[in-house]
């Protein structure tokens, strides 16, 4: 995917951020590709007391190979778009793209 651009996507000293559109409640949780700038993930869980935040969170990391502590919800805990922060340099943010189902 080189030199694609991915407006979704940013390099950061520490890792990377991804600006994602969350649908909760899907019937299971998957990439369902791009949503205006953003990239767009279904997750199964519910939006109700933090459950969908750590749903994406766990779906994120496993997906990356990455530990869980290294991802989290940087901003829009409670919005459907969010930026979340993984602190890990050496993965590939853009192979979520090609884990759509």
């Amino acid at each position: 995917m080189k030199g694609i651009e991915t407006p979704w996507l940013a390099r950061t000293p520490a890792g990377w951020t991804i600006a994602i559109h969350v649908q909760p409640g899907a019937k299971r949780s998957a990439v369902a590709g791009i949503h205006g700038e953003r990239l767009k993930v279904r997750i199964a869980a519910p939006p109700i007391e933090g459950r969908a935040n750590a749903a994406i969170v766990a779906f994120i990391a496993e997906r990356l190979g990455v530990p869980r502590a290294q991802v989290k919800v940087a901003r829009g805990e409670r919005s459907r778009d969010k930026l979340i922060e993984i602190e890990v340099l050496d993965c590939d943010p853009k192979s979520l793209l090609s884990s759509e189902e």
